[in-house]
C-alpha cells in the first residue's frame, strides 16, 4: 500500500458483527427452506438487489418475497428474520476508528436497506449512547439512499468522483472478496479483511 489519503470501510463484518447464518436459520424455521438460493453473502436475487439499490420500499420487499418464497409470512415475521443477522457493533474497533480519524479522510459504503439501517442505527445508540455511527465518517454511503451497490465498479468509481479522490490513493477495506475484485476494477488499493483479522490490526 502506498501513499494512502482516503479509506473507504465497509460495515457488516468490519465494524458490526454479521452471522449470515442466523437469518438462513429464521428463514428456514418460518418454512423457506430454500433461502440460501435466495441470498447469501456473495450474491442475492433481484428482489434483494432491489432492496439495497431503494428500487422497493420494505412494504414492496416484504410482499415480492412472499411471492418468490410461496409463503404467507407476516412483515413481521419476514422483518425479524431478515434482521436476525445483525450482531453487535465491535467498540475496539469503533474506538480504532476514532482514533485514526485525523489521519486518513473516512468514508462508509455499505450494501445495506432501510429495515437492516433503522436496526443498526437503533443498537447503535442503545449500545453505545451516541447519536449516529455515520459521524465517524465524511460520508456514509448506504446503497439503499446511494442508488448503487457493491460489487459494481461504477460505484466505487462514482464516490471516488463525488468526493474528488484519486482512485490510487484510496483504499478499500471489505470481508467480502466479491466486493474487493469490484474495487480493484475501480482503481482503488485493497485490502480483504478475510476472518479472524480486524481491522485495527491492520497497522493503518
Amino acid at each position: 500500500m502506498n501513499n494512502i489519503k482516503n479509506i473507504i470501510f465497509d460495515l457488516g463484518g468490519v465494524f458490526i458483527d454479521i452471522n449470515y447464518q442466523k437469518t438462513e436459520t429464521a428463514f428456514i424455521n418460518a418454512g423457506v427452506i430454500n433461502f440460501k438460493d435466495l441470498y447469501n453473502q456473495n450474491r442475492a436475487s433481484s428482489v434483494f438487489e432491489d432492496l439495497e439499490t431503494g428500487k422497493i420500499s420494505p412494504t414492496g420487499f416484504y410482499n415480492e418475497f412472499r411471492n418468490i418464497s410461496s409463503t404467507q409470512l407476516s412483515d413481521t415475521t419476514i422483518k425479524s428474520a431478515w434482521n436476525a443477522m445483525l450482531g453487535d457493533f465491535l467498540p475496539q474497533e469503533i474506538n480504532w476508528l476514532a482514533s485514526i480519524k485525523n489521519k486518513y479522510r473516512l468514508f462508509l459504503y455499505s450494501n445495506t436497506n432501510q429495515i437492516h439501517y433503522e436496526a443498526f442505527t437503533a443498537l447503535f445508540q442503545q449500545q453505545t449512547g451516541k447519536s449516529n455511527f455515520d459521524n465517524y465518517f465524511i460520508k456514509a454511503y448506504y446503497s439503499h439512499t446511494f442508488g448503487l451497490r457493491k460489487p459494481y465498479a461504477a460505484s466505487y468509481q462514482k464516490i471516488v468522483e463525488e468526493q474528488q479522490m484519486l482512485a490510487a490513493e484510496t483504499l478499500f477495506i471489505d470481508d467480502t472478496l466479491v466486493n474487493i475484485e469490484g474495487a480493484k476494477e475501480a482503481g482503488l488499493q485493497t485490502i480483504h479483511l478475510a476472518p479472524p483479522l480486524k481491522v485495527s490490526e491492520l497497522g493503518l
